[in-house]
């Protein structure tokens, strides 16, 4: 696997505009890349961890949230699908799912080692999916991972249906209500403010119609975050978390969330309040 390795983390901007003259170009080949992007001693700055904090509704703490490192991670799958041996386009790629593991806490302040790269390119009934993988690590430890997994819509499809593994598929189904969210129209734009993630869709109703969505919608990571904040206290330490992004999150707006105990740990999902549209599904659970 051919290594590119980083001094700093990539402008987002900057890839963002890369993505956007990428798509004017022929199809690149069907394979993913046999490459990796690395950067290393990446530092998880305490002002940067509580401001995160902040937009997701997680206490200030002296360890960073689990999902925190997927602001660190999310510039390197940005650099490694802008290259120009990806063969999609960036801006056609929806994020469907989403797995976090948490393998030991991460304190606030330490720096980390990173690691990104693509596999697992398959059908989906809607086109074709590939997991964008990470990993965190130190002194050669592995200790956060996450896979993003994206769909690549398109005639090419099998309608055998998805091989995406199904996360907390009780919507609407014995979970019980636990609070209905007021998310108001900025939080795309906060968030933005702590991840770096200025995509137009969720910047503003303006922006979000030029690329086809009738209001602005929040970032699939914020809603990651913020159901996640609502366990705080009741998760051990170490943990897995994956969701599955269902329906886009128009803002501003009012979603119910709700959740129920599992052998293994909790299910739960964040959807309309009269329960018509479903945004995200998902569970936690115990590692192994």
């Amino acid at each position: 696997m051919e290594t590119i390795e980083l001094d700093s983390s990539p402008s987002l901007p900057g890839l963002y505009a890369r993505a956007l003259s990428l798509s004017l170009l022929p199809g690149k080949g069907t394979d993913l890349p046999d490459k990796q992007v690395v950067l290393r001693g990446a530092p998880l700055e305490a002002d940067h961890v509580a401001a995160y904090a902040r937009v997701c509704g997680f206490g200030v703490r002296d360890t960073v949230p689990g999902t925190f490192p997927h602001v660190i991670a999310f510039p390197l799958q940005m650099r490694l699908m802008t290259d120009r041996s990806f063969p999609f386009s960036v801006l056609g790629l929806v994020h469907i799912a989403n797995r976090i593991e948490v393998l030991e806490p991460i304190a606030t302040g330490s720096r980390l080692d990173f690691r990104v790269w693509t596999e697992n390119l398959r059908s989906h009934p809607r086109g074709r999916q590939f997991e964008m993988r990470s990993e965190a690590t130190r002194d050669g430890a592995a200790v956060w991972s996450g896979t993003s997994t994206y769909l690549r819509r398109g005639d090419d499809g099998e309608e055998r249906g998805s091989s995406t593994e199904e996360a907390g598929d009780d919507a609407g189904h014995e979970l019980e209500t636990s609070a209905v969210w007021r998310v108001p129209g900025d939080v795309g734009r906060r968030y933005a403010g702590v991840s770096g993630d200025r995509n137009p869709i969720h910047m503003h109703a303006l922006s979000a119609r030029a690329f086809g969505f009738p209001a602005a919608i929040a970032h699939g990571m914020w809603t990651k975050a913020r159901c996640l904040a609502a366990f705080e206290g009741r998760i051990p330490e170490t943990y897995v978390i994956q969701v599955r992004f269902r329906a886009p999150l128009r803002i501003p707006t009012r979603a119910r969330f709700a959740s129920k105990r599992r052998e293994r740990g909790w299910a739960f999902v964040l959807e309309s309040p009269d329960a018509e549209h479903t945004h995200v599904t998902g569970d936690i659970l115990r590692p192994g």
